[in-house]
This record gives structure tokens, sequence and C-alpha cells, in this order.
């Protein structure tokens, strides 16, 4: 009787996994609780790979409502997902840099571990430094990455949470172009 139900037991927890891994993951499709809100502001440490170019402090009020802007919120130790979307955030970057803001940021990570996740993947758009993750409480971020589109008059028009992949991006970039 006890390996009946044990196998029993075995088999139902088998059909849940089976059944979790076939359902669409609905997390990306969270909607802000943001949406068509002023995108909140912050003024952060760059990364020291990002300081050459971008300073010392990055903030965001510089931006908003002059530009739209791709928030992306990442960490070293969140694999596989930012390692998969890394490459295609810098490719969207180097295409659209002269229209739209592309900013990183960095949360709940250690320096070191981070400069290394920006060297590995060339990432040449600015990256800032939030190790307590204020700003992604600031923003109702679920976990990284998430990515939030921002119109040029500082409107957040839209949340991806998990991996964007470079259709959902393009996407997202549409939306908050003029």
């Amino acid at each position: 009787m006890r390996t009946f139900l044990g196998v029993l037991l075995a088999l139902a927890i088998g059909a849940l996994l089976w059944w979790g891994m076939q359902t669409k993951d609905e997390r990306s499709e969270l909607p802000s609780a943001l949406a068509g809100r002023p995108a909140p502001g912050f003024d952060l440490e760059l990364l020291p790979s990002s300081r050459a170019s971008w300073g010392d402090r990055l903030d965001l009020s510089d931006f908003l409502g002059k530009k739209p802007i791709i928030l992306n919120f990442w960490a070293s130790w969140c694999y596989p997902a930012c390692y998969e979307e890394a490459p295609v955030l810098e490719t969207a970057w180097r295409r659209y840099r002269d229209r739209v803001m592309f900013v990183g940021v960095n949360t709940q990570d250690e320096i070191d571990k981070a400069e290394k996740f920006v060297s590995r993947f060339n990432l040449t758009f600015p990256n800032v430094y939030d190790p307590r993750g204020k700003v992604g409480i600031d923003y109702g971020m679920y976990g990284v990455p998430e990515t939030f589109a921002i119109s040029a008059d500082g409107r957040v028009l839209g949340r991806h949470a998990g991996s964007i992949d470079a259709g959902k991006l393009d996407s997202m970039i549409r939306e908050v172009l003029p």
C-alpha cells in the first residue's frame, strides 16, 4: 500500500510539473501599476565602466520629458535571463541611441560582478548601481530582469518582466517613439 501511495504521489507531482512547464509565463504580461503615470526619477552612481562616457552619476530627470527611455533592471546573478537579453539590449541601443535613451539599473549586486557582466557583453549604454534595489521598489519591480518603456513626456507606457527578446524590445521602442 505504501508503494502504491508513493507512486501515486510521484505521478501527481510529475503531472503538476509537466502542466506548469506547458503553461505560458504570464508574469511578463502583468501590467505596470505605473502605466500612464510619470516615471519615478532617481539619481544614482554609475558603474565605473560607464563613467568615462556618462560621468559619475546619472540623474534620470535629465532625460525624463526630453527623450524616450528604455529602463532595464538587471543583475549579474540573474542567470540565464539577464545573460540572454544583454546582447539584445546592446544591439537595440546601438540602433536607436540617437532617438531613445537606454539606462541599465544594476540592482542588489556587487560592483565587481556587475563590471564583469558589463565587460562580457560590451555594454555601452549607461548602467547605474542600485545596491539596495530602491529604484526597483519605486517601479514596482517583481524581479530581474524587467524592462520599462518611458515616453518622451516622461510617462511609463509599458513593462516587460523576464528576459526581453528583440521583437518585444522593438515593439516597446516603437511605442515610445514619437
